[in-house]
């Protein structure tokens, strides 16, 4: 009886201690919002209308909510462990923050750690904050501490695939168990899902997902004209390399910026037209968008199966090739998905293509329009590689809104009924998005949803689709092949985005990497495109010109 008695008042003080703890939990005040008027007002007459913003701050989400979980775990991490830490880890690459690790300087734990500070540091200042980091796993630390203890046991003594331990953030389209998925929509906000297929390659190859990042909202297929970056439920991405001065890129907008700041080793983006090869190269990251169907789309918040594809960005084009095959595998659910691998992904990031062998051709109207792009190719032909000044054909792009338009319209209402809650999700069409929408709109959609009400309008038949489909794709090979075929050219070289919706509709792969920076301090991006399946060959060819000209700098706010 006394044995029971016991154990009741243990019962009965554990649970008074966690309760209390719950409570302290609940009434830390980590970050308090504050007047964005002024950070508004001083966008209003930016001559760029995608930089004029209404509002800065979410008006949904409270970053007290976010960060208070692992407050406690951050907060034993002292500033002076972190200065320790600090020429470790920032801007390093995967291999020799493994060594780290495998020398015993480093534990898993510290790194995530690492990075956790680094986000509360920044992203709970008012004044350095991105707006970029919208969600976090709340078991990472404790994720790492069971490596850690796996690598004390030795345990792990599987050959491990490089991405082992590293914490990565995901755009926030992705389904990932734990965190919500919104597509930075406030209809999607209550979004509990499973594991998309990306992730569970990842987490089977040992990365540690450390949270989701902001993004145009709707991977940027909502609104007209409005700000690239801006989620309802995320609020306004701003960019490391000039807050409020210089675009962040979309849609994957967060997963640019954090990689910049040095808030995660790698980031995963998605793409449709641009929206990887965008935010990379405004964010001076190495962004890959492969060729459809050799990352798998399925559990990822779509626009159009046609043409989505998740990629990765890095600091890197070694770590780049390293996410990027962490993600690769075949998936029987995803109709583009391919069951090659295509093998010497990995290896390509260290690996470098001898630039006396390689055949790059040089758009002309860039040459002419564009003094960083054509002293870049000077410096390329000078090392040895053959340039070719090519004019690609006129091509017509008619037709290309209605992909997107009619893929969405469908492709929608599929990922709500195959991966959704119903009871946590309400809509079940774009129709029903446009209604929940205007319930509320100043909140929900104060740049509007021209996309949306498009996507309604459109009236394209299936027919008329295919036919579109297969022009578009044959009118964007031509474009490059024309030239590809005639020089025997391994890429064609641009800047940024600026021939994405080509690469798209051909269904390329493209790779950017800085070039470095302009005038004002704003970024910009070589940008090699390939034909299908070419990823090792850019990959290999943007590591002889990394090699060759390592420009990149980190955005000097966020260097400490």
């Amino acid at each position: 009886m006394k044995k029971l008695l016991l154990l009741m008042v243990i019962i009965f003080l554990g649970a008074c201690k966690t309760e209390q703890d719950t409570k302290e939990r609940h009434e830390i005040v980590l970050w308090t919002p504050y007047d964005d008027s002024l950070e508004v007002a001083g966008n209003a007459d930016h001559g760029n209308t995608r930089m004029r913003y209404k509002l800065i701050q979410s008006k949904v989400l409270d970053k007290n909510e976010l960060f208070r979980p692992l407050y406690k775990e951050v907060s034993n991490l002292t500033e002076e462990e972190y200065k320790l830490l600090l020429p470790m880890i920032l801007e390093q690459d995967i291999f020799v923050i493994r060594n780290h690790i495998k020398e015993g300087r480093l534990t898993y734990e510290n790194l995530v750690l690492f990075y956790l500070y680094r986000i509360y540091k920044y992203e709970l200042d008012n004044t350095t904050t991105l707006n970029t980091v919208i969600a976090l796993n709340e078991d990472v630390v404790q994720q790492a501490r069971e490596l850690d203890e796996q690598n004390e046991k030795g345990v792990a003594t599987q050959i491990q695939h490089p991405i082992y331990g590293m914490p990565i953030l995901l755009k926030d389209n992705i389904n990932t168990v734990g965190m919500k998925t919104t597509a930075g929509s406030i209809a999607l906000m209550d979004n509990k899902t499973e594991d998309s297929f990306i992730v569970r390659q990842l987490k089977k190859n040992g990365a540690l997902i450390l949270g989701k990042v902001n993004l145009s909202e709707w991977a940027y297929f909502l609104c007209s004209g409005c700000p690239v970056g801006y989620s309802a439920y995320g609020g306004q991405t701003l960019n490391p390399y000039g807050r409020r001065i210089f675009e962040t890129g979309g849609s994957s907008s967060g997963s640019g910026t954090a990689v910049a700041a040095n808030y995660a080793v790698a980031a995963v983006g998605t793409e449709t037209s641009g929206s990887i090869l965008s935010p990379s190269s405004q964010n001076s990251v190495v962004g890959l968008k492969p060729t459809i169907g050799l990352l798998s789309r399925s559990g990822i918040v779509p626009i159009s199966s046609t043409l989505d594809t998740p990629g990765p960005m890095t600091k890197n084009v070694k770590d780049n090739a390293i996410l990027f095959s962490a993600m690769l595998g075949f998936d029987e659910v995803d109709s583009a998905s391919v069951e090659d691998n295509y093998p010497g992904i990995l290896s390509a990031g260290l690996n470098p293509e001898p630039l006396n062998e390689i055949r790059l051709g040089a758009i002309k109207e860039l040459m002419e329009s564009d003094s960083i792009y054509r002293k870049t190719i000077d410096k390329l032909k000078n090392e040895g590689a053959t340039i070719i000044e090519i004019v690609p054909p006129e091509v017509s792009m008619d037709g290309f809104l209605s992909i997107l338009n009619i893929d969405m319209r469908n492709d929608l209402p599929s990922y709500l009924r195959n991966y959704t809650d119903p009871n946590l999700v309400k809509i079940k069409s774009i129709e029903d998005a446009v209604a929940f929408n205007n319930n509320d709109s100043l909140v929900r959609i104060p740049y509007g949803q021209a996309l949306f009400n498009g996507i309604v309008s459109d009236t394209t038949t299936s027919s008329e689709l295919e036919e579109i489909k297969l022009n578009l794709e044959k009118n964007g090979r031509t474009f490059f092949n024309s030239a590809m075929d005639k020089n025997r050219l391994d890429a064609i070289l641009s800047i940024n985005n600026y021939h994405a919706g080509y690469a798209a509709v051909a269904k390329y792969p493209a790779l950017t990497v800085p070039m470095g920076y302009k005038a004002s301090g704003e970024p910009i991006s070589l940008t090699f495109i390939g034909k299908q399946f070419t990823e090792a060959k850019l990959l290999r060819i943007g590591k002889a010109y990394e090699e060759k000209f390592p420009v990149r700098i980190m955005p000097k706010d966020y260097r400490n």
